[in-house]
């Protein structure tokens, strides 16, 4: 059966708890510190940043743009082409379980979080990778989707899989999220609007430091986990999605009220008297999201141990954008399984330029 997975409506209630659980079985990456899920986290863990000195870009100071890029892949490699060699592989990772079983007759989804238009980005961007994905994954997805959001594209992805899951109207899905800044049309354009992290004198120095990844989890419902014999990574429990309409380059005043929407539509499946104690998210050193985030947590600070207590990786691997939502996922269970998760119950939460908002509540499977 074929299951096409549309734009969820923002703001819908989540299934009811006796819908079918849905899990994380597996995990992909390709980021500027790691070429794939667990040795980013470790390098997340660590501290390593994969910044460096653009190649030939420099900024209105006359100095090297500082990016965080991939480094396997050439310079000169660009547009689609680009993309695809940072997302196939991430895919491929989160395919693993499935690839295995190729007897299985499963019905598999895949959805994609991607950059919402903006200079630089390569000519219809979406199709082309839904295509090369249909070319190099054939017969293996019987639908598939993309979400062109930035930042919180994957977690909007991840919204609408969980959904059909939960639903049963599939077995599994591969939610991934891709991006990359470093295009000089990009770079070029984010000088422009002052969010270039730099520290020149017509440069800011609460600018952000643009990255390049893919990320992506594999969810299946639990019927399909238990005719497999698989064990799960996590179980996701809720995903808001939610939209802010005082954004970034308006004449507006951001209070978080699109954020706040979002966090209890995805915490209200946190079992009562629980907290979250681990929070995963895309503040890239940018004042407005950290006010956001602010206004947001004195509304929520209920439902977390800490609020203010939270990883951002982009301290790491820069900016990636729409490939937040899916690396943040991976980085929250990849705590629990390495034993460095502060509690069972994590949090993860992404914000986009176009109003967007994306935030998903995990239970990790914990290691003694």
């Amino acid at each position: 059966m074929v299951v096409s997975l549309q734009q969820p409506k923002m703001n819908w209630n989540w299934p009811e708890m006796d819908a079918e659980p849905v899990y994380v079985v597996c995990l992909g990456a390709s980021t500027p510190v790691g070429r794939c899920a667990w040795s980013s986290a470790a390098a997340v863990r660590a501290g390593i940043t994969g910044f460096g000195q653009h190649p030939y870009m420099v900024d209105t100071a006359g100095e090297p743009m500082r990016v965080a890029r991939a480094p396997w892949l050439d310079i000169g490699l660009t547009g689609a082409d680009r993309f695809e060699a940072l997302m196939l592989p991430a895919i491929d990772q989160a395919l693993e379980p499935i690839l295995a079983r190729p007897q299985e007759d499963l019905n598999i989804a895949i959805a994609l979080g991607l950059p919402a238009p903006r200079p630089g980005l390569p000519e219809e961007l979406q199709k082309e990778l839904t295509r090369r994905c249909a070319r190099k994954y054939h017969g293996t997805f019987g639908a598939a989707a993309s979400f062109a959001a930035g930042h919180a594209g994957g977690l909007i992805a991840l919204d609408a899989a969980t959904r059909k899951l939960a639903m049963g109207e599939l077995d599994a899905c591969v939610v991934a999220g891709v991006d990359s800044y470093i295009q000089p049309e990009t770079l070029e354009w984010l000088e422009a609007c002052d969010q270039l992290h730099g520290a020149g004198p017509l440069n800011n120095a609460w600018g952000f430091i643009p990255g390049e990844a893919a990320g992506s989890v594999l969810l299946m419902r639990g019927a399909a986990i238990r005719r497999l014999q698989l064990d799960p990574l996590a179980q996701v429990l809720g995903v808001g999605t939610g939209f802010e309409p005082r954004r970034i380059k308006t004449e507006t005043v951001c209070i978080g009220e699109g954020l706040t929407e979002t966090f209890r539509i995805a915490l209200a499946n946190l079992p009562d008297g629980a907290r979250v104690t681990d929070v995963y998210c895309d503040m890239n050193g940018e004042p407005y999201r950290a006010d956001e985030y602010g206004f947001t947590c004195l509304r929520t600070k209920e439902a977390f141990d800490t609020a203010s207590d939270f990883i951002a990786p982009a301290d790491c691997w820069g900016d990636v954008a729409a490939a937040s939502g899916p690396l943040h996922v991976g980085l929250a269970i990849i705590s629990g399984a390495k034993s460095y998760a502060n509690g069972p119950y994590a949090f993860v939460w992404a914000s986009s330029e176009g109003g967007e908002r994306g935030a998903a509540l995990l239970s990790v499977k914990r290691t003694n």
